[in-house]
């Protein structure tokens, strides 16, 4: 038996799962948009295989999966065949109170062998502002439910107690109900076809633990075409009036990367700073999409990247600090500030920067005696690369969701969109254009709370090799009186007929324009 058959077979486990998540989930951000992530573990944490999902998420499953054994083990709680465990506390989780995470054990022969887990973004997890993504957050504790690991499920029963306080306490309560029961069938399926996978072949895990060396020693070979050196860069995230510096100091060897963000500002009382699992997920994306082979997503990779953040800064905060932007807008520029150190290290090999932002829409309120929580990502232009245009109109880097269909959320929500299209001319020119970024404009058809979370407003997606940067993002309010306003990331309250319209960035420009 070829180790490689049961690693083939165990990706297209996480794969499986979540299919079985996507079909069963109820919000549209999880069955639309594919907001999740699945990764199949072995005994000792070590990532075998994960689902193509979401970028922000695989890395940070990486952090956060050991964090969250961790803890069960100082905390004595034991992972019974049957139990699984709910958390989204990010200072364990490695991202924000939005992803809902659970793990479970498939024990086989009295023991546990693998582990699932799956990360889901909840449309809504408690807290003032729609959506749960509070811009004016000045602590962890105004961004919504704070959920230690606890068992949700015990022998196959679910915890009523936990649900409960879930139910209560998230405002969307149908979506996340139904959201729960989902990501609880998703990991029955996931421990099912582990257990025949485990009783149709020998040496399982001999077989992960092959795949896992193969995966380092493939990446290695890779670095090794790589000109070693240390490569500096810096990058700036704009955040109302105030702009923060992410800076990177890239060590390439033949074993690996080492990225060192000392000289990074520090963590502030606002939600733009990103946990430790953010940063090793934005890190490690823009180090995979830099090598040039299609390499497995497991720990055999992962162990290829070191980071080094220090404590109390605004991409390695301490606890209480608000973190739910850092997931959103600070993962994009850890991002962007890493693949333009490597723009040095390989020449002629890395596009120029992407949009940037997520450009994160919340909006929410009480609709016929019910409350509604609307939230989506608006895609952007990708960077130029050096030898061809950008791509526009797509979701870029940490993010890779789906949009929300149009349909969709029209027959959810109190919506109504009026325009939906390219933003022509917003990539930066050069030898190759940047991407162009979107045009999305909505009406509001009930009284609604507003919240806007992005980035690039005041900073443009810079260019490479002589291109020129991308425009930055807008968004507009057009009230119902006509009265016209530009906002930023910030809340305010809509009345009925208010018109919002995005505008997000274009990439940036690769080469010296012939114009």
């Amino acid at each position: 038996m070829s180790w490689e058959v049961v690693f083939k077979a165990t990706e297209y486990i996480a794969e499986e799962v979540g299919v079985a998540l996507k079909r069963s989930a109820f919000s549209p951000n999880i069955r639309e948009r594919m907001d999740f992530s699945v990764a199949v573990a072995d005994s000792s944490g070590r990532i075998v295989a994960q689902a193509e999902h979401i970028p922000v998420h695989l890395g940070s499953l990486h952090v956060g999966l050991m964090n969250l054994l961790r803890y069960l083990d100082e905390e004595h709680i034991e992972l019974r065949s049957g139990d699984v465990v709910v958390t989204n506390d990010p200072y364990i989780t490695g991202t924000h109170l939005n992803d809902v995470t659970m793990i479970s054990a498939v024990h086989y022969i009295g023991k546990p062998l693998a582990y699932i887990v799956t990360k889901a973004h909840y449309v809504d997890v408690g807290g003032s502002a729609p959506a749960s993504l509070n811009p004016n957050a000045k602590t962890l504790y105004e961004e919504g439910l704070i959920i230690p690991p606890v068992k949700l499920v015990t022998s196959g029963s679910v915890n009523r107690d936990v649900l409960n306080i879930i139910q209560a306490n998230f405002k969307t309560p149908d979506y996340a109900i139904g959201d729960i029961h989902a990501q609880i069938a998703s990991h029955r399926v996931g421990e099912l076809r582990i257990r025949e996978l485990l009783q149709k072949y020998s040496g399982v895990y001999e077989a992960w633990s092959e795949a896992i060396d193969y995966t380092r020693r493939l990446v290695e070979l890779e670095y090794e075409k790589w000109q070693s050196g240390v490569y500096e860069a810096e990058d700036f995230l704009d955040w109302g009036n105030v702009v923060y510096r992410i800076k990177v100091k890239l060590e390439v060897k033949t074993s690996g990367v080492v990225a060192d963000f000392t000289g990074t500002d520090k963590q502030v009382d606002e939600p733009v700073n990103a946990v430790l699992g953010v940063t090793f997920a934005a890190t490690s994306f823009s180090v995979r999409c830099a090598l040039g082979k299609d390499i497995p997503t497991n720990y055999g990779f992962y162990s290829t990247v070191q980071v080094i953040a220090p404590e109390g800064t605004i991409i390695n905060p301490m606890k209480p600090a608000p973190v739910g932007a850092g997931n959103l807008e600070t993962s994009n520029r850890i991002a962007d500030v890493v693949f333009l150190a490597l723009s040095r290290a390989l020449r002629g090999k890395i596009p120029a920067a992407a949009s940037g932002t997520m450009m994160n829409l919340m909006i929410g309120g009480v609709y016929r005696g019910k409350y509604w929580s609307y939230y989506e990502t608006i895609g952007g232009g990708t960077g130029a690369r050096p030898f061809k245009n950008g791509v526009s109109g797509v979701h870029v880097n940490m993010t890779n969701t789906m949009n929300t269909p149009i349909e969709i959320a029209e027959r959810e929500y109190p919506l109504l969109f009026t325009e939906y299209r390219i933003r022509e001319g917003s990539g930066g020119r050069g030898k190759y254009r940047g991407g162009d970024g979107v045009v999305r404009s909505l009406r509001v058809l009930a009284p609604a709370t507003l919240s806007i979370i992005a980035s690039r407003f005041k900073t443009r997606p810079w260019g490479l090799e002589g291109g020129e940067p991308g425009l930055p993002a807008r968004v507009t309010i057009r009230r119902k009186s006509g009265r016209i306003e530009q906002i930023y990331s910030q809340t305010i309250t809509l009345d009925v007929g208010d018109e919002i319209t995005i505008e997000t960035p274009g990439g940036g420009g690769y080469g010296a324009s012939c114009e």
